[in-house]
């Protein structure tokens, strides 16, 4: 049996060296942990899930020793351990591609050192993904400080600032809209309202990316199976090469639409995904069809990076993996 590296945990960041045409790729999840997983679990609205509610409704997809008591936190803490796990595949892939490890970042972490985007992170970043998995009511924002380092390290050439802000599920204050909302993703560990981003909401806006995101859409299915439905990709303006070999994304039950706002710069829409028919939702009722599931702005000349807004998922396991989700990762980790 191939035995796991050892794990390491709570210490500083060893700088990745540069290497020509060798990304370096780094994670930052936007989420004050001690914040989330200290939610009351008694709260119906924006909270993630505890580990025991994940295991309940799951079952028994769950019930191994791994996952008891024993062994792993059951409190919400758990679910945010499932997501960091989600992520070591395409950690695997980066570092197999790149000959780099991928970095990994919290805005707060587990023992409550707090880390803002600044040169720590951004000195050895050839591509950073920022995950907004953080929840409205918990005000992360980011500091002007922030925004100023992330300009500066994107006048860099060949730079990356991929934007991933999740959904924005039951905004409306209508209860029959947040409950159509509910049976159309389908998700009983996801509640009535639940709103992510504040964190990558105010970055977008610093940074005058036009792009909201909105809802919580569940995509089409292949018909006459259970696989998702393709992807609507736009090959001929994906300069890129993101979509090589990239027939579909990731299945998962509430996706964001990335809507677009007004933009003094060029933005565009690299790939759309269809959406369940079957499941009424106000977006499909106001004639949609599919949403904006990956966008690009290219660099301008005061801005030699590229922006990118595609969802966290997509670089996730929990909820399947398949060997179209692991060129994109791939095609993310060559890009020119």
């Amino acid at each position: 049996m191939t035995m796991q590296p050892a794990r390491t945990y709570n210490q500083g960041h060893v700088q990745r060296k540069f290497t020509p045409g060798k990304r370096r790729l780094s994670i930052y999840w936007t989420w004050s942990y001690p914040w989330e997983a200290q939610r009351d679990p008694a709260a119906m609205e924006n909270r993630f899930s505890t580990m025991t509610e994940v295991r309940s409704v799951l079952w028994p997809s769950y019930e191994t020793p791994e996952y008891s008591a024993a062994q792993f936190l059951q409190g919400i803490a758990g679910t945010l351990e499932l997501f960091h796990r989600s992520t070591l595949s395409f950690q695997d892939v980066i570092a197999e591609v790149t000959g780099h490890p991928a970095a990994v970042f919290q805005r707060i972490d587990q023992a409550g050192y707090k880390l803002p985007i600044d040169e720590r992170i951004l000195a050895d970043t050839d591509t950073l993904l920022v995950f907004g998995l953080d929840h409205l009511l918990s005000e992360q924002e980011a500091a002007p400080e922030e925004v100023e380092a992330i300009r500066e390290w994107l006048k860099r050439e060949g730079t990356c600032l991929l934007l991933a802000p999740h959904h924005d599920v039951g905004f409306a204050d209508d209860f029959k809209q947040r409950q159509m909302e509910y049976l159309h993703h389908g998700d009983a560990l996801v509640p009535r309202q639940q709103r992510f981003g504040q964190y990558t909401r105010s970055l977008m806006k610093a940074l005058e990316v036009p792009v909201h995101n909105t809802y919580g859409l569940r995509p089409a299915l292949d018909k006459g199976t259970k696989e998702i439905a393709p992807i609507t990709a736009f090959r001929d303006i994906d300069k890129l090469g993101l979509l090589a070999n990239v027939p579909t994304f990731n299945f998962h039950p509430h996706l964001p639409h990335y809507e677009i706002t007004e933009s003094s710069e060029p933005i565009h829409v690299l790939a759309r995904q269809p959406i369940d028919p079957d499941r009424p939702h106000p977006f499909t009722a106001a004639g949609n069809t599919e949403f904006n599931c990956l966008l690009w702005m290219p660099p301008t000349d005061r801005r030699p990076g590229d922006i990118l807004l595609v969802d966290s998922t997509n670089f996730t396991t929990l909820f399947g993996g398949t060997d179209s989700l692991i060129s994109f990762w791939r095609n993310l980790a060559l890009m020119n």
